[in-house]
């Protein structure tokens, strides 16, 4: 079962939060719209892929921030098995706006 994470983020910090994203390690699936819905670009997050494999899709985040000006990302992550403590519970669907 995955959990998915929805964050708003302007075009300017896209890169940089796609990047933390990525160095979380828990992370199967990325997904990038726009600020209507319309799914721009998705791509799989494999664990054990080296940093040169992610080049290219940090080139075309790159240019995507350029075009954009808020755009959403959504995060697909692997649920544990073990229940996470009561006090940093996260539910399913969280929206976080980062600006």
């Amino acid at each position: 079962m995955s959990i998915k994470e929805t964050f708003f983020v302007n075009g300017e910090n896209l890169l940089k939060k796609i990047k933390e994203i990525i160095a979380e390690g828990n992370v199967t699936k990325i997904s990038i719209s726009d600020k209507s819905g319309k799914e721009i670009m998705s791509f799989p997050v494999t664990l054990g892929v080296v940093g040169v494999v992610f080049a290219p899709i940090f080139a075309a985040v790159g240019a995507l921030a350029a075009l954009l000006t808020e755009c959403k990302i959504t995060v697909e992550k692997r649920k544990d098995d073990t229940p996470p403590p009561s006090d940093t519970a996260k539910e399913e669907g969280t929206v976080i706006e980062v600006k």
